[in-house]
């Protein structure tokens, strides 16, 4: 079962920095992470999701591909490209894994304009390494489904940083 931890930081610059660091955790294999989506909170109010993996992308390559195999069998290569291109990339942006997108922009609402929340969806971790490496970075914490136990420790590890003296 996996934990989802939502972290708000007060610069997108910050929850980037602080994802890339869980990404390098994870090839230490300290951290198994499913999904991590920085939310962003613009001046107008609206909310940009900046995700790993962009679906609508990913589909329409895969859907070229496989466009430009079927285009070859039935002698027409170019309109199999452009015919698998477009129904990839549709199925691209329909599909959607991880942690849902109209559930990471209802909380993102609540942050304030020119805050970012980082949304990590965790298979599994060594909790006491991992929070050593992300709580110089500081953040709130927005929302999270892990035991009160580990909660308490995320919580007290970040709210550590706030609360030393400015050097």
């Amino acid at each position: 079962m996996s934990d989802l931890v939502a972290i708000v930081y007060p610069t997108e610059a910050e929850a980037e920095r602080v994802r890339e660091r869980l990404l390098q955790l994870q090839k230490e294999y300290l951290i198994t992470i499913s999904d991590a989506v920085v939310a962003v909170k613009t001046d107008a109010g609206s909310i940009r999701l900046n995700q790993l993996v962009n679906t609508t992308t990913m589909g329409a390559i895969t859907g070229s591909f496989w466009g430009l195999l079927v285009g070859v069998l039935f002698l027409n290569p170019i309109f199999g490209v452009a015919v698998g291109a477009a129904s990839g990339a549709l199925g691209g942006a329909l599909s959607d894994f991880g942690i849902d997108d109209s559930f990471m922009k209802q909380l993102a609402m609540t942050i304030q304009p020119g805050n970012a929340a980082l949304f990590v969806l965790i298979k599994n971790m060594t909790a006491d390494k991992v929070l050593k490496e992300i709580k110089d970075a500081g953040g709130v914490v927005l929302k999270t489904s892990l035991d009160e136990t580990k909660e308490k420790a995320l919580r007290d590890a970040l709210a550590s940083v706030a609360a030393r003296p400015a050097a």
